[in-house]
């Protein structure tokens, strides 16, 4: 299998499901000649033609809104926000129309907004937000947040090929740095999967995009304990079976992530291990997150805010002696 980075694996999902299927199309700012913010769609305008890589104008609302329309009539848009926090301004469209469609008319919406998320490189509070707690308790919306280029190009093609909307995080600070083998042609990933990052019997680390990276980085040599990395993949629908059956197994559990804490998907992963395993723990649920702060455009306070790798390490240490 080829190697490729976690750029070229979403780019290459995506340009093999628009081979594969005429009703795929790509919309956005600037994907068309310049291949979009960050290249993925690069040279797609050259292979599919304008009528299949729509270069948007500067309206986020529009751009849902035109993806919804076109996915209830039978087509299967993939939106590209130039930055996760953008997608803001198409909120109502997103989670008023695309999510409410089916429960309120019987009509599928398989559209798929592509939102890259996170900091790590610098791009203050307007370029660096992690929103998928927004769109979890959005009932309707499926979410999904690959850590690996294998992982991104299978779910971006489970969320294509799925009749609902998906919310596709990408982290930016992946593109370039994840590398790994992806298979070649088409492939995909079963949303609600999560996926053992690492197998080990004292302590769970439950995370997902960016931060699995963090986590098997912090617990790869951690006083000889055995650490399991469990990587959620899928947000919703969340993988009970996994977390449950992870946290029976070590007893302890840290959840990472690198959005900030209040009401996200770390709060509902460790209620759900409170409520259905609480006899099975050996201490409490840990939570390491970024607090609840925008995340600044200075480099050394940007890492002070976002969960870092002695943090992690400080965190399942303590609680390994508990």
């Amino acid at each position: 299998m080829p190697e490729m980075t976690y750029l070229q694996a979403i780019s290459d999902g995506l340009r093999e499901e628009m081979r594969h299927d005429e009703t795929v199309f790509c919309l956005g700012e600037d994907i068309g000649a310049f291949g979009g913010a960050f290249k993925i769609t690069e040279g797609f305008i050259d292979e599919f033609g304008p009528d299949r890589v729509w270069d948007a104008p500067l309206a986020e609302n529009a751009i849902i809104g035109a993806a919804v329309g076109a996915a209830v009539e039978g087509m299967r848009p993939v939106c590209e926000m130039q930055f996760a926090d953008f997608v803001a301004c198409g909120f109502d469209q997103l989670v008023n129309v695309a999510a409410k469609m089916h429960y309120r008319q019987g009509l599928a919406v398989p559209m798929t907004v592509r939102l890259p998320s996170g900091g790590g490189f610098s791009g203050g509070p307007f370029h660096s937000q992690n929103p998928e707690a927004w769109f979890v308790q959005a009932p309707g919306l499926k979410v999904v947040a690959p850590s690996t280029p294998a992982d991104a190009k299978g779910l971006l093609a489970a969320a294509i090929r799925d009749p609902n909307p998906v919310v596709y995080l990408e982290h930016k600070h992946l593109y370039r740095r994840a590398r790994g083998e992806v298979a070649e042609g088409r492939y995909e990933i079963p949303l609600g999967r999560a996926r053992v990052a690492r197998e080990g019997s004292e302590l769970t680390v439950v995370s997902y995009g960016a931060m699995v990276h963090i986590a098997l980085e912090a617990t790869d040599d951690l006083d000889g304990a055995s650490v399991e990395v469990l990587d959620l993949r899928s947000l919703v629908p969340l993988d009970r079976e996994a977390i449950l059956a992870s946290a029976r197994k070590t007893s302890k559990v840290v959840v990472l992530h690198e959005a900030t804490r209040s009401c996200g998907v770390g709060a509902e992963v460790a209620a759900l291990i409170a409520q259905e395993a609480f006899e099975d723990l050996d201490g409490p649920v840990v939570r390491v997150t970024a607090p609840d702060c925008p995340t600044p455009f200075s480099p050394p306070l940007e890492r002070a805010v976002l969960p870092q790798v002695d943090d992690v390490r400080r965190a399942c240490l303590e609680l390994l002696a508990y």
